[in-house]
Parts: C-alpha cells; structure tokens; sequence
C-alpha cells in the first residue's frame, strides 16, 4: 500500500525514542555476580509473595474477547506495578523490553525465569528498530507488553510506543492495572513501586481493548494516545478507591467491565480498609 506524505510526516514526528536490542551488555566479573546474586533474591521473592497472592479478575472477558477476535495482545501497564504483574502473567512467553542499563539486566534475568522474553531497549537511541524489534514478535505469535511510563520516568505518563505497534500491526492495545489491598510503596523511587505484603487480596482491572486503524493519520494517532493515557489513568484511580468500595458499587463496576465498558470511578466510598504503604 502507497503511504501518503502526510501519513509519513506523522510517523516520524510521533515515534518513540526507543532502540531494542537483543544483546546482553558486557559486565564485568563483579557485576555479573551482582546480576546473579539480584536475580535469585528477585525470582524467589516474587514467586514466594505471588503464591501467596488472592486475585480478582475484573474484566477478564476484554482480555477474551482480544482472543476471539484472532488478535495478539499489547500488554500496556504503569512500571509502578511490575512486581505483581510479573506473577499474574507468568509463563506466557510475553516479551517485555528492558532497558540497556545494569537494571535492565538483572529485570531481564528475573522475568526471564518466570517465562517471560525480553527485548533490551534504550531510551537514547532511534526507535524504527524497535518496533520493527516488537511488530516481529508479534507476527510470530508472541504477545508484547510495555512498562508504559518505563524506563525511568515521567511516572504516569504513556509513551506512543503501543499506538504507532498497533497501527502497523492490526493487534490490541490491552491496557490494565493491579491493586494490591495491602502493599509496600518505595515512596522515594520514581515509579512509586509496589510489593504486596503476603496473603493480600490484589484485583487487576482488564480494559476493553484499543485498535488502531492501519490508515490513521498524525490526529488519528494522537486520539488513540490520549485514549489509551485516560484509559490507564482511569484504571489507576480505580485501584486507588477500589478496596474502599462498598461490595454494591463493586458489583456494578463488574457488570460494567463485564460489557466492555470502561466503569466510572464510583464517587462515593465506603467500607474496607485502604492497606498502608
């Protein structure tokens, strides 16, 4: 298909500043130590708290309904809280970019074992091989995923990365969120981290799926940018009300997510206890 100037103009002024690589980075002795030493305390501390883990699923029909239609998915999450996704989507052979920095290699490491592929990426350099990188593993059958607001920031603020794959490739843009009930926040890292605290209830929240036209031009582009950002930001300030919901208004954000609708933060709150961070 011939691609006008106008659709050429907008690829190349909306693609993400990102290069995917597959090679390990070089580490010296000590840090390959490290790297070991970091990757074993971060599997069996995730598998350990993860077994312990009681979910609720709201909206897994969204997730389904990507299936049925014959579509990969483009797993699409806030960095915040990749702990506990790493758990719930264990096993799937997703792959996640990381980035070239020494904490990308230890991340790769630890996801890795939990089944997980991974593409090295770097903010710094140009971003066409990254998604050729990303649109590959699609077409082989491989669900992708991004840490949207990865790797280090501004938190809570999704890069194009998803809507210019999903344009080139017809796939879903599946974004979702995980709320502990209880949780440990790293309240003086960038992303605000998260680790739930053992036997704590964890809800996910599964939007229905964003597509892309392939013929989208630059407007159409940055729509479906502000729709996938308010997606997740409504998501987000769901997990934060949700444990302190009354069981009626959880009920009714259910049948919402149930239809494909992506629920209104209920204004009202009452019972349940939020965990301390």
């Amino acid at each position: 298909m011939t691609r006008t100037a106008s659709a050429v103009s907008a690829e190349a002024h909306a693609e993400p500043n990102i290069f995917y690589d597959g090679t390990p980075r070089p580490l010296t002795r000590w840090q390959r130590f490290l790297v070991w030493l970091t990757a074993g305390a971060g599997y069996a501390s995730i598998a350990l708290i993860g077994r312990t883990l009681r979910w609720e699923v709201v909206g897994q029909e969204n997730w389904d309904a990507i299936r049925r239609a014959g579509k990969r998915v483009i797993y699409t999450f806030w960095h915040q809280g990749i702990f506990s996704a790493t758990w719930y989507w264990r096993r799937r052979g997703i792959v996640v970019m990381t980035s070239l920095n020494f904490d990308g290699e230890y991340i790769a490491r630890i996801i890795q074992r939990h089944g997980y592929g991974a593409a090295r990426g770097s903010s710094s350099r140009g971003g066409l091989r990254a998604l050729a990188e990303m649109k590959q593993h699609l077409e082989d059958g491989r669900d992708v995923a991004f840490t949207i607001d990865g790797p280090r920031g501004p938190r809570f603020l999704a890069k194009p990365g998803p809507v210019l794959l999903a344009r080139r490739t017809g796939d879903a843009i599946f974004c979702f969120h995980i709320a502990p009930e209880r949780a440990y926040q790293f309240k003086k890292s960038w992303d605000l981290f998260q680790i739930p605290y053992l036997f704590s209830r964890v809800a996910i929240f599964q939007a229905p799926a964003i597509y892309v036209p392939p013929n989208a031009d630059e407007a159409a582009q940055e729509a479906k940018h502000r729709e996938m950002q308010a997606t997740l930001d409504r998501l987000r300030e769901l997990g934060e009300t949700w444990w302190k919901l009354s069981e009626t208004e959880r009920a009714q954000v259910r049948a919402e997510f149930s239809a494909g609708v992506l629920s209104a933060v209920p204004s009202r709150s009452s019972g349940g206890a939020r965990g301390r961070a």
